[in-house]
């Protein structure tokens, strides 16, 4: 099984028809998911990708049941979007976009919290439940259905944990991408409680990266909740140079909080093992579920 999203998500597109968007959209429905409607103001009526278009979001649940929304448009309208489908009653948006402004974000998360919906990103790739639903830019060929949970900040680096985690013969229950912007519509401590929840999922590998407290926030919510599933960390961005200003939005050292070294012994201390490569996570995972079944 997995969390947020399975075989049955009905998913709108908001951007189906731009280069981006029409790309994904076509791998998502490779993957087997259930894209049933794309929205682009002005562009009600039509059709492309086998899936009418509609002007707004409310129209297109309306008339299909969606259920999830995939934002994938410019910068500046992504924050407007993201409103738009809270708006509309969606329980589900994955953002992809890269660039939103952080002050437009600021305005668009506040917005979500006074709704049903839960966002994840934007800056992300987004969400995928192996074997049976992706939403966003996860390359369909790397997962295989498993035992592993997945939240991490890095996009890259989430393809290369579930291509080793699914060439180990572990696979994936559902990986999802928060995103690293300094503004996010889910952080760890969102994403672990659905993990915790989820009897498909029996270790969860956390990837993380310097900047931010994140990854201590997560920390702290596993050894004060008593999370019972084996977790496996990779902290990325430990070679960073000292002083140097990094290009990752979300990549903001504030004296000792948001470093590397602090977010690893949070995690350590908190009872996470702690993996120095993407081999190594991979290792790490199989050892902690050989040592839980046994």
């Amino acid at each position: 099984m997995g969390v947020l999203i399975d075989r049955s998500t009905r998913v709108v597109v908001q951007g189906i028809t731009g280069r981006e968007g029409s790309f994904h959209t076509q791998q998502m429905q490779a993957y087997g998911t259930r894209v049933v409607a794309g929205v682009v103001p002005g562009k009600g009526g039509s059709e492309t990708l086998g899936v009418p278009v509609f002007d707004t979001v409310r129209e297109a649940v309306e008339a299909t049941g969606a259920d999830a929304s995939f934002v994938i448009v410019p910068p500046p309208f992504a924050a407007d979007a993201v409103m738009e489908a809270a708006a509309a009653g969606l329980p589900l948006g994955v953002c992809v976009t890269e660039g939103t402004p952080v002050l437009d974000m600021v305005r668009a998360v506040a917005f979500v919290e006074r709704t049903s919906m839960r966002l994840i990103g934007p800056n992300c790739p987004g969400v995928m439940t192996a074997g049976q639903c992706k939403i966003g830019f996860i390359p369909n060929h790397v997962a295989r259905p498993g035992r592993v949970g997945v939240v991490a900040r890095s996009g890259t680096l989430t393809y290369e944990v579930i291509q080793g985690l699914s060439q180990a013969g572990l696979g994936e229950t559902t990986a999802v991408g928060i995103g690293g912007d300094p503004v996010l519509g889910s952080t760890f401590t969102d994403i672990l409680p659905l993990f915790a929840a989820d009897p498909h999922t029996e270790a969860v590998v956390l990837v993380g990266e310097i900047g931010g407290a994140a990854e201590e926030q997560a920390a702290r919510w596993i050894a004060e909740t008593g999370f019972d599933k084996p977790v496996i960390a990779f902290i990325s961005g430990r070679t960073a140079p000292p002083g140097k200003r990094m290009g990752h939005a979300g990549a903001i050292i504030s004296g000792t909080t948001g470093t590397a070294q602090g977010k690893i012994d949070a995690l350590r201390g908190a009872g996470a093992s702690i993996a120095d490569t993407i081999e190594g996570v991979v290792r790490l995972a199989g050892e902690r579920l050989a040592a839980r079944a046994g």
